[in-house]
């Protein structure tokens, strides 16, 4: 059976590189992976970056205008450094240019992002709780009253309310155990991080269905999602140092080429995405490191899409 038929499958656009980033070639990515079938587009959010990035919301503002079905998600932004008010409204404004199609993904970051941000790491996980509960109010409530340690809304109106009902979907990213459980308990899909690896994305699973089963939701009808960094070549050796390079310049991570990444020749690497979903993904967002037309194109092939 292709893995079509198994799972859903998201695309990755082109937006953060260590080569200039090309508008057009972010246009044909969009608009041929919505064509051949796949579900969804995804971004990673950097701001401050030693490569080149797009920012999240824009890029996905410009691939929502040039599509017609496709979803749009960020995965993930880290919340307790932004204003969730300024999320909410980024993502309603998002889903309306969309006509529905947004998907939010959020996690609580690592140390650096609290440094660059100059955001306190101290309670960041009441920091991040308390603004999914923000957000949340603010995409349903004619008007938010919300009284947390961190954040306070009195009487404040956002009439501006998300296309979908009774909200966009919210997705939690995160490796940690502690993590997983809370997205059991406040999220809407959860996606293992394309730079932790296949090991550990195979010890998480586990975790997250007990935990759902725990919150009396159901493990099988719950997105499970895995970032999947990769090249595809009929040369496995070139495929592999497209990874390498990606990882040793993006990540500063060359051992994730071959414990986190996906690299080989069409079979090898349906083999490896085959064993992702034997690990119990039900949603893997591909994500090509370079020559991303041409990606589009061979892994299509690959999930049996064409």
């Amino acid at each position: 059976m292709a893995l079509k038929d198994r799972i859903s499958l998201g695309m990755s656009l082109p937006h953060r590189s260590p080569d200039p980033l090309d508008v057009a070639t972010v246009r044909q990515v969009a608009q041929r992976a919505e064509a051949v079938g796949f579900h969804d587009l995804w971004v990673t959010s950097n701001a401050l970056d030693h490569v080149y990035s797009f920012d999240a919301m824009g890029v996905l503002t410009f691939a929502a205008a040039a599509t017609t079905r496709i979803r749009v998600g960020v995965s993930v932004l880290v919340l307790p450094v932004a204003s969730p008010v300024t999320v909410a409204h980024q993502v309603a404004t998002l889903d309306h240019l969309s006509n529905g199609r947004a998907i939010l993904g959020i996690g609580i970051g690592r140390e650096h992002h609290y440094h660059q941000f100059q955001v306190p790491t101290e309670r960041r996980v009441r920091r991040f709780r308390e603004g999914v509960e923000v957000i949340k109010a603010l995409w349903t409530e004619s008007k938010v009253d919300y009284q947390g340690d961190i954040f306070r809304l009195e009487g404040e109106t956002m009439t501006l309310k998300p296309v979908q009902k009774p909200r966009p979907p919210i997705w939690l990213g995160g490796d940690h155990p502690d993590a997983i459980r809370r997205t059991a308990i406040i999220g809407d899909g959860w996606m293992g991080s394309g730079g932790s690896s296949k090991a550990v994305f195979g010890r998480s699973v586990p975790i997250l269905k007990a935990a759902l089963k725990e919150a009396g939701r159901d493990p099988q009808a719950f997105p499970v999602s895995k970032r999947v960094f990769m090249s595809v070549h009929e040369r496995a050796d070139v495929a592999r140092a497209e990874l390498d390079r990606w990882f040793t310049v993006v990540y500063r991570n060359p051992a994730g080429t071959d414990a986190s990444g996906v690299h080989g020749t069409p079979e090898q690497v349906r083999e490896r995405l085959e064993e992702l979903v034997d690990m119990g993904a039900n949603h893997l967002l591909l994500n090509p490191v370079c020559r991303y037309a041409e990606q589009v194109e061979a892994l299509a092939v690959v999930v049996g899409l064409t």
